[in-house]
């Protein structure tokens, strides 16, 4: 039964107690690197979003996730108008905003 495990590795594998301290140590800071790098901007993205959208407004110039532009002519709790052409109002759910434009962007388009 010998010719499976040889007599060098079995004794290391019940000798090494302190591996598992070294292993656990290489993964905290791969864990602090991965908040950093991608979580934490990440988090701080969806925030931004959000209070953008909570703070659109009637005439704030907006592109969708679809890549419409237009003027917001109203704004409700879930939803708001967006005018795209004349007398061509459209409604959105206000999470589908993707950007507030500068003022006259929708003029120059």
């Amino acid at each position: 039964m010998d010719f499976f495990i040889s007599t060098a590795a079995a004794q290391s594998a019940t000798a090494g107690s302190g591996a598992a301290w070294q292993q656990l140590l290489f993964f905290v800071p791969l864990f602090v690197l991965f908040y950093f790098m991608l979580i934490r901007p990440q988090s701080k993205r969806a925030k931004e979003h959000r209070d953008m959208v909570a703070k659109l407004a009637v005439g704030d110039e907006v592109v969708t996730t679809g890549g419409i532009l237009g003027r917001v002519a109203e704004v409700g709790d879930t939803f708001i108008a967006v005018d795209i052409a004349a007398n061509v109002t459209i409604k959105v759910q206000r999470a589908q905003v993707a950007q507030l434009m500068p003022k006259g962007t929708v003029k120059s388009a």
